[in-house]
């Protein structure tokens, strides 16, 4: 699956973190397609491939200090885990919230908080965060997490329209953030003050 990803922390953690345990059972045999798959709830879980290159691009040490914007399946959630000191997760939707929660404790994760609410507000009680990881799209990087960003920090996010985005890392230097796009994909929409409306 490495298709370019060079990162030997980060394949040893795909190799240990099962992606069937977070599809619901009539779903596994689609766990390691290179495609995304639906979890209910309108969400999906990302192609594995999109899910490494965005772990890559976040240049995980081992120390981090991580907000994830979507928690999702927990899919994500779990490899960060792995790759980072502390994660902090939002998901909007209670049902996927608690449903992650409960799958990341008895799969013996102790270095991750989940909590719900709206991921376009960050977390503030808990920032600084040396990275940021947005896994919906948003038409711009949501207002409020700049600052919770920490100085020479990474925020990774797919950025455009609600169906094509450009998947971009922005390094926060001083009282400003250099970008570089790395790719274009096509992520569901991030609802919330700062990103889509919910039309549901």
């Amino acid at each position: 699956m490495s298709r370019g990803i060079t990162d030997e922390r980060l394949l040893g953690a795909f190799a240990r973190v099962q992606r069937h345990a977070f599809l619901p059972p009539d779903l596994a045999e689609s766990a390691y397609a290179d495609y995304p798959v639906s979890i209910g709830a309108g969400q999906t879980i990302s192609q594995p491939y999109i899910v490494a290159l965005m772990t890559e691009c976040l240049r995980l040490s081992g120390r981090e200090k991580v907000l994830e914007v979507g928690t999702g399946s927990g899919y994500q959630t779990a490899l960060l885990a792995e790759l980072a000191g502390e994660v902090y997760s939002i998901e909007r939707i209670p049902s996927l919230a608690e449903q992650a929660k409960e799958l990341l404790a008895t799969l013996g994760y102790k270095n991750i908080v989940v909590k719900i609410g709206d991921g376009t507000l960050g977390w503030p009680d808990q920032a600084p965060f040396d990275r940021i990881i947005i896994t919906a799209a948003s038409p711009r990087i949501p207002l409020p997490l700049p600052d919770q960003l920490a100085q020479d920090g990474l925020l990774v996010a797919p950025l455009g329209e609600s169906m094509s985005q450009i998947l971009t890392v922005f390094e926060k230097r001083g009282a400003t953030a250099a970008s570089r796009q790395i790719c274009g994909c096509v992520f569901v929409p991030l609802i919330g003050k700062y990103g889509w409306r919910d039309q549901s």
